[in-house]
């Protein structure tokens, strides 16, 4: 028999009377992720990996196509812009500028002042602030870094982590100039380029930009290595999540989602 037809007369307009709601997708966190105009890899990593309740928004800044330090430095104009469209209505518990080279041009503190005028209620971070607090947490002192960049972007990453109090004991850029190329260097490759860039001074391998598939292999390196490996979007979603307040272990994504 059709279970409607054994509802009460009362009973079906208290239903239709009091519409019951939950918390949604994202109630236990919401997580906001500024990217740049051809990024392809952090969407899908950040919803894949980001555990139940916790919900992902994402939106655009401008810039131009190629990837330099002149173009990234463009993006401080549209990061307040960028971060203000995402849950305007709602708000954000995290606001993330999601791009390691762009940080770096902009400035951590600056990037964050400009997301923080756009999301006034969110904490903010950055990908290469993600990145820095990573290495300090797994206790990174020499470090090889590696990455798609072409030589000055690596350089400046280089320079930024050096401020930040590490030793980059060896450097490696993969010389492209376009998120369109970046995005399309497989993982089964960064399985052989971080055996190939490491050495036996560094004490921590880090895979630098969002772009790159690193994630889907974080874990495997490490164990081919044996030592700690940090990439750009393992350590922006570690660190999102632990800003805020969700401090839930993932395996499967490297020592330092499954430690800290």
């Amino acid at each position: 028999m059709n279970e409607a037809h054994n509802m009460s007369e009362a009973a079906r307009q208290a239903v239709l009377d009091s519409v019951r709601m939950d918390e949604g997708r994202g109630g236990r966190a919401r997580i906001g992720f500024v990217l740049i105009p051809n990024e392809q890899t952090i969407e899908e990593d950040m919803i894949r990996h980001l555990p139940p309740g916790v919900g992902a928004y994402f939106s655009r800044a401008t810039m131009p196509r190629e990837i330099s330090t002149d173009s990234l430095a463009q993006l401080r104009g549209s990061l307040a812009e960028t971060a203000a469209r995402i849950l305007p209505d709602d708000g954000l518990d995290v606001i993330c500028f999601a791009c390691t080279s762009g940080t770096v041009a902009v400035g951590e503190d600056a990037s964050c002042a400009e997301l923080s005028k756009g999301a006034p209620g969110a904490r903010p971070t950055t990908l290469a602030g993600a990145v820095r607090k990573a290495l300090t947490a797994t206790g990174a002192r020499r470090i090889t870094l590696g990455s798609p960049y072409v030589a000055e972007l690596n350089d400046n990453v280089a320079a930024y982590l050096e401020a930040a109090g590490f030793d980059v004991v060896a450097a490696h850029g993969m010389g492209l100039n376009y998120d369109t190329e970046m995005i399309r260097v497989a993982p089964e490759y960064l399985i052989d380029y971080a055996r190939a860039i490491d050495t036996p001074e560094a004490d921590t391998v880090l895979l630098s930009c969002g772009a790159l598939r690193s994630i889907d292999v974080v874990d495997e390196i490490e164990q081919r290595l044996g030592k700690t490996v940090i990439c750009s979007n393992q350590a922006m979603l570690w660190d999102c999540l632990r800003m805020a307040g969700i401090d839930d272990k993932l395996p499967g994504l490297g020592r330092l989602l499954r430690e800290y």
